[in-house]
């Protein structure tokens, strides 16, 4: 963490989904730019991210967490508060794709599972860290959304439902928030190569054919890698993007500019 420049040193940060992919590269980055992060997760793995980040020279702490029950949101806070002093950045990145499959076949069980990971779980953790944030004179709220949440995609409805869900939601908090001094932003990722995208590639009938036919969507002919979300999530984080509320930043490799 020698190279770090400070961009939001002094900070303290919150993730959620920290175990892997997205979440973790992006409490690492935080860490490495100067915040104490608590890192969130019901995968006890967020544990070697975090004991990993120490190591480095980082701050962090975890715990385990489910996004979707709300006396465990307290909880989080409350250790956010007892390790570190507060909460300045919120990064609401837990999710679930909940796989490719027929909205006229689709369970109302899976339905609700999806939403509750991606939507529900997004709005407790602005419940609860919101008062804590406008009590320490601001912050900032970062919510992973997704391109599925801009466009749809045959085959993940409720995935682009609870994508689409935290766009707005974003949109109405960061309208509200304002006033106490707390932006808050969404990120919306193209496909990336991380475990829950490969998951879903190795779970289709023809995951190669899946594969290129992605990849294709992308005009820079790739997927993204977690790195590239984390540096967004840490620029909106900063004083950098002070101007910036209610924003939807795109890092989809050009999917949408089609």
């Amino acid at each position: 963490m020698a190279d770090r420049q400070g961009r939001v040193e002094g900070k303290v940060a919150l993730v959620t989904g920290a175990a892997m992919g997205l979440g973790a590269a992006t409490a690492r980055a935080l860490a490495a730019e100067g915040a104490a992060v608590l890192l969130t997760d019901l995968d006890p793995a967020v544990e070697t991210v975090a004991l990993e980040i120490s190591a480095e020279g980082g701050r962090a702490a975890f715990v385990l967490h489910d996004v979707t029950v709300e006396a465990e949101w307290a909880a989080a806070v409350a250790a956010a508060t007892a390790h570190f002093g507060g909460i300045d950045i919120l990064v609401n990145n837990a999710g679930v794709s909940g796989g490719m499959g027929e909205l006229m076949t689709q369970s109302l069980e899976d339905w609700r599972r999806i939403m509750a990971v991606n939507l529900d779980g997004v709005f407790l953790g602005m419940r609860h860290c919101g008062p804590v944030m406008a009590a320490g004179g601001g912050g900032s709220v970062i919510n992973l959304s997704s391109i599925l949440g801009k466009v749809g995609l045959a085959g993940a409805a409720a995935y682009c439902a609870s994508k689409g869900g935290v766009l707005l939601l974003t949109k109405a908090a960061a309208l509200e928030w304002a006033p106490l001094g707390i932006r808050v932003n969404s990120v919306h990722p193209g496909f990336i190569e991380t475990p829950m995208v490969a998951n879903a590639i190795a779970a289709s009938e023809n995951g190669n054919e899946m594969r290129d036919g992605l990849v294709a969507a992308h005009p820079l002919g790739r997927f993204g890698v977690p790195g590239e979300i984390a540096g967004a999530v840490v620029f909106l984080a900063s004083d950098a993007a002070s101007f910036m509320t209610g924003a939807e930043m795109v890092v989809d490799g050009g999917y949408l500019a089609r």
